[in-house]
């Protein structure tokens, strides 16, 4: 269990910045990169150490300050230094785009480049340093005329100004409905606890809002379809002006990638990626989605039968099935056939027992020792914070914070923020890595500690995945340290480690019964893994229909794709569910495609066929409690970052190349069949 102690001087970010303070590190930033790069123009001697070195050496001083005032956008209860996060993180990226479009840097980089040898005198990590930031000025536009340049230029500075933009709307435009005890039917009672009440027509209605706690229980049990369809409608339709600020800028991506002499965006963005093509990303949820087809057509077979039943039941004509119906069915499905609910799991999953059960095994499988912080200095009095040693002797590592409850104008999903990247210091010491994990957990109430769903102690497991990729990295420079890897492959790590949930050994270690401490039954644990591949095809279809409708929008030649119609349209075919005849624009929504998925969400599915083919290769065949494998997984896929191809990091772990029967085989399918 991780130790407790008061923190020591020195080690930590100070997130109780002003706007003011905001608004001045984001101006120092930027005088700051503009000497650097000025100086690195006026070299004469070309060499890395004059050229290279300074441009890594400032993205490792300056991206710790760069994160941290970028970051409290997200977190902070306070709208103006919200505000002024945002405002600075405008100014900031729109200073890198200028500094990309630099051709006075770009000559000498290009030099250091060109010099072979130069190139051959230096380390594996230095050279590739010099090959990403050349690679990096070339894709910025520096091989095109002065116009074209310009052009992408301010495309870059628009795109930029787009992204924050939407994200604000998404964290700040929580929609809310208000709902009586009997429409609210099948929650629990402890839905109900502390929640605002209003008066409906003289009855009390409870305050229901999109945010995952209330969002996610309400569509999965339910009773009411009505009540279901209600608060589905009020979150596809939240943030209508997200629509236009999207289709502005898989626009503004087009014409950006055909000024660098590409089709389309996506054959831009996958040039990067271990996928390489669209082609080879098509190939793959084309082929996926013909697997899991048959799959899917029974598993929908189910679901139609219960509800024909319910209908029947009800003296009800029977209407179809619709996208409100997705998770209350899936989950009847699981109730019904399996005799599983997630009522009776979460009485044995509170928050902090699952939390500290977790880290004990990342502190085993990593051999790290977490030590929790007394008063920490963090942004909300909610905010943990962790600090992570070795587990043998005294050496440090880095550290964390959890940040797991909802609350307004906070970020609404879940997700970890690399606030600093570790790296070596010119004089040889290391500066630690920090990351934080944000997310939108049930908070406790008045009779119960916070519970938390399998579906959540799954998450917690996966985003603290990307904690210790954050922690573990150990490179030379920030620019390669933990998830900063290819787009496809930087979920493998993290989805690996989900399967440590559906281990029975390892649930009985920490999901114990909130009120008498019993450890979970052998009996619940079984039923609860033998539902683990109940629905899997209409879930990894729906997987599908996320990278197919980022692939729609982002591969077409066409500037004015209507996304409303491509969502609803690739939904209803993939999905199978209808969205009813109501005005949605879940696109809105979606993130993703205005936060750095965009070409790249197909990364999910894919990275999850190596993080299957880790785990049943290693972990399952060695053990997941031998330390000698934990330390490989640290040693070879963790601690390189992005030093070294992902695809090299996977075959050294593995031993051989990486297949896709493991993955197949945990989804349930046959590996052989056609």
């Amino acid at each position: 269990m991780p130790m407790t102690h008061t923190l020591a001087k020195g080690t930590v970010l100070d997130f109780s910045l002003s706007s003011d303070d905001i608004a001045q590190r984001a101006s120092a930033l930027v005088a700051r990169g503009q000497q650097i790069q000025d100086d690195v123009a006026a070299q004469t001697e070309l060499t890395f150490d004059s050229v290279i070195a300074p441009l890594g050496a400032r993205q490792n001083e300056q991206d710790a300050d760069y994160s941290l005032i970028t970051f409290l956008q997200h977190v902070s209860t306070n709208r103006a230094v919200r505000d002024a996060s945002s405002a600075a993180e405008e100014k900031l990226q729109a200073f890198e785009i200028e500094s990309m479009m630099r051709e006075d840097v770009y000559r000498v980089v290009r030099a250091v480049f060109d010099n072979a040898d130069e190139m051959a005198k230096l380390g594996a990590e230095d050279r590739r340093l010099v090959e990403k930031i050349e690679q990096a000025f070339r894709r910025s536009g520096l091989a095109l005329d002065r116009e074209a340049r310009g052009r992408l230029g301010k495309i870059k500075t628009r795109l930029s100004e787009l992204t924050i933009a939407f994200s604000r709307n998404v964290n700040e435009g929580d929609g809310r409905i208000v709902l009586t005890r009997a429409e609210l039917d099948g929650l629990p009672d402890d839905f109900f606890e502390s929640r605002k009440t209003e008066d409906v027509d003289g009855v009390e209605g409870f305050v229901v809002t999109t945010k995952y706690p209330d969002l996610v229980p309400v569509l999965k049990l339910a009773k009411r379809e009505d009540t279901r369809e209600r608060l589905f409608v009020v979150e596809s339709q939240r943030c209508p002006e997200n629509i236009p600020l999207l289709q502005e800028a898989i626009s503004l991506r087009l014409e950006a990638a055909r000024l660098l002499g590409y089709k389309t965006h996506a054959q831009f963005v996958l040039e990067e990626s271990m996928a390489k093509t669209p082609r080879a990303v098509l190939d793959f949820e084309h082929d996926l989605r013909h697997r899991l087809s048959a799959l899917g057509d029974r598993e929908m077979a189910e679901l139609e039968a219960m509800k024909r039943g319910d209908c029947e039941a009800a003296g009800r004509p029977y209407p179809g099935l619709f996208a409100w119906d997705y998770r209350y069915y899936s989950n009847q499905a699981k109730e019904r056939k399996h005799n599983i609910s997630d009522e009776e799991v979460k009485q044995y999953f509170p928050v902090k027992e699952v939390t500290r059960g977790i880290l004990d095994i990342y502190q085993k499988m990593l051999s790290l020792r977490f030590v929790r912080v007394d008063s920490p200095p963090v942004w909300h009095a909610d905010v943990e914070m962790y600090e992570v040693w070795e587990a043998v002797g005294d050496a440090f590592v880095g550290h964390f914070y959890l940040d797991l409850y909802p609350r307004e104008n906070k970020y609404n999903h879940a997700a970890v923020w690399p606030i600093r990247a570790g790296f070596d210091r010119p004089d040889g010491s290391r500066e630690f890595p920090v990351a934080a994990m944000v997310a939108n957990f049930p908070k406790p109430t008045l009779s119960a500690p916070a519970l938390l769903t399998h579906e959540d102690a799954t998450t917690l497991l996966h985003e603290l995945g990307h904690v210790f990729h954050s922690i573990c990295s150990l490179t030379k420079w920030a620019r390669f340290h933990g998830t900063n890897t290819e787009r496809d492959f930087v979920e493998a790590p993290s989805q690996m480690l989900e399967n440590w949930s559906w281990e029975p050994s390892v649930l009985r270690r920490f999901a114990v019964h909130h009120q008498t401490g019993s450890p979970i039954p052998e009996a619940l644990v079984k039923r609860l893994v033998n539902a683990k591949n109940e629905g899997a095809g209409l879930a990894n279809l729906r997987q599908i229909f996320f990278g197919m409708f980022d692939m729609a929008i982002h591969n077409s030649a066409e500037d004015d794709v209507d996304i409303k119609q491509a969502y609803d349209q690739l939904y209803e075919d993939i999905c199978r569910f209808s969205l009813g005849p109501h005005k949605t624009w879940v696109a809105a929504t979606f993130g993703h495609m205005m936060g750095g998925y965009d070409a790249g969400y197909y990364g999910y599915l894919w990275s999850e066929v190596f993080s299957a083919d880790m785990y049943d290769t290693r972990f399952r065949n060695d053990g997941v409690d031998n330390p000698q494998t934990g330390l490989d997984y640290r040693n070879e896929i963790l601690r390189p970052g992005y030093s070294r191809d992902a695809m090299d990091s996977l075959e050294i772990f593995l031993g051989r190349k990486p297949n896709n029967r493991a993955f197949l085989k945990s989804i349930g399918l046959d590996a052989t069949a056609d």
